[in-house]
């Protein structure tokens, strides 16, 4: 009898147990900030796991998925310099062109006798120029941040042509090359610098001072200034980081092709808007994630490369990662 007491009433516990699991899921999953923050997460795994049942001797190999990596590494350091000025309530619509910009400036160093390093700080140097003008007449002259990075847009490609006549310009270093074809064991230098900056963007935004009033500008920026938080400096360091990243990205894109190369590739522009939006940070500002975009690069370049492993045209794969942006945003959007 004592036995068959015993049994029920671990049953019971156990069936509480069970109970109190399923509680707990139900709430977590009724969070919108749950669905922001791991929806991304769960798609990138999604689109592994299903790809690689599809082709997995093609598209699970370490060749492609290093190719995956490797793809993903530029448009996520762009990407982080775009979840800074989203998470104001803001955007730049600048972040190819000036890309572009800082790769012809790198061009024009390393021709000129500078080492493949030297012009690196040149072209990133070009990239924050850019970005603080962007800053400053946003926050100075209060002009919307789509006009004026729309501008910049223009003007940073202008410049770009005229100042390498309309011409790549090819760059040959084999220290520069390594960067694009090197990596510590199996993984590539270029992804291992992205993490890094993600890293140490992620320490900035939540674990300094100037952090948390980047997130307060964005949230409610009357009730910020308020609060002694200088707004107009807060957006010239926000757009200063979009360009200085851009800029820093023109050495590594440079390192991929051997060029620089004068025509904007506005897919990273495209790119950089759908992985803050698959990341989960709010087009509204105030609250901003690193990691989900970072995750989202990962997971659009994985689509991509999945679609060209099973053979879908490339007309059909705009089509598919428009999709995934659109249906992922209205699921936030409806939690």
């Amino acid at each position: 009898m004592n036995i068959s007491s015993k049994s029920s009433a671990s049953s019971a516990q156990a069936e509480e147990a069970d109970s109190s699991w399923l509680s707990k899921l139900r709430l977590v999953t009724k969070d919108p900030f749950f669905w922001s923050n791991w929806i991304v997460v769960v798609a990138f795994v999604l689109v592994v796991v299903v790809f690689g049942a599809i082709k997995p001797h093609n598209f699970l190999t370490m060749y492609n998925l290093n190719n995956i990596l490797v793809a993903s590494a530029i448009p996520a350091i762009i990407v982080v310099g775009q979840t800074f000025a989203v998470t104001t309530a803001g955007i730049d619509l600048s972040v190819s062109s000036i890309m572009t910009f800082g790769a012809v400036c790198y061009g024009i160093a390393f021709t000129n006798g500078w080492s493949w390093w030297s012009s690196g700080i040149v072209g990133t140097l070009a990239g924050a120029v850019c970005g603080v003008i962007n800053g400053f007449i946003i926050a100075k002259r209060k002009i919307s941040d789509f006009i004026v990075t729309l501008g910049m847009l223009s003007v940073a490609s202008g410049f770009a042509l005229v100042f390498s006549n309309g011409q790549p310009r090819q760059i040959v270093s084999n220290q520069l090359s390594t960067l694009a074809i090197g990596g510590f064991g199996k993984i590539p230098y270029l992804m291992v610098i992205a993490f890094v900056i993600t890293v140490g963007a992620h320490f900035f935004l939540f674990n300094t001072r100037f952090g948390t009033h980047i997130l307060a500008t964005g949230g409610d920026p009357d009730a910020a200034r308020s609060m002694g938080v200088n707004i107009d400096l807060v957006k010239i360091v926000v757009y200063s980081i979009s360009g200085t990243l851009a800029g820093f990205a023109a050495m590594l894109t440079i390192s991929r092709i051997g060029a620089a190369e004068p025509a904007a590739n506005t897919s990273i522009l495209l790119n950089s808007v759908a992985a803050v939006v698959l990341g989960g940070v709010s087009l509204f500002g105030g609250r901003g994630t690193i990691f989900g975009p970072f995750v989202a690069t990962l997971l659009l370049q994985a689509l991509t490369n999945g679609l060209t492993v099973v053979g879908v045209a490339a007309y059909y794969q705009y089509v598919s990662i428009g999709l995934v942006v659109i249906l992922s945003a209205a699921m936030v959007r409806t939690k």
